[in-house]
């Protein structure tokens, strides 16, 4: 499954799995629990496709910072988010080098390691298109 289908709700934690769409919104199901919710026009929804990330140059889709923590790891899980802040920081300049360290936060870096290890406990590894993987 793409990220296309996968979304992050503020005020909810964990992602979400787009189910089917609904008069007032659309239905979700959570990728820690299984719990279905029902997700209405007050929440504010990111879908993970859409997420990007500053490096020194641009801007880098959070789908291909996912593929190389993911080449990293050998496909395993990353390092726990609940790690030191300067744990966190040095796995991900290890992973993204060139990622702006004055607009990427560390509890972005800690979101985004967390997703990351939701996404891989769930199968969900499929992070490029095969346009992308060259």
């Amino acid at each position: 499954m793409s990220l296309e289908k996968i979304l992050t709700i503020s005020g909810k934690p964990g992602l979400y799995e787009l189910k089917t769409r609904t008069r007032s919104g659309f239905l979700a199901e959570s990728l820690s629990d299984g719990k279905k919710i029902s997700v209405g026009a007050r929440h504010n929804v990111s879908l993970l496709s859409e997420i990007a990330i500053y490096t020194l140059t641009d801007e880098v889709p959070l789908r291909q910072v996912f593929a190389k923590i993911h080449d990293n790891e050998n496909g395993g899980p990353a390092i726990s988010h609940k790690a030191p802040k300067i744990e966190l920081e040095e796995y991900f300049f290890k992973v993204m080098p060139d990622y702006d360290e004055d607009r990427v936060y560390a509890s972005d870096i800690k979101k985004i390691v967390q997703w990351y290890n939701l996404l891989q406990k769930n199968g969900h590894t499929q992070f490029l298109d095969a346009s992308e993987e060259e």
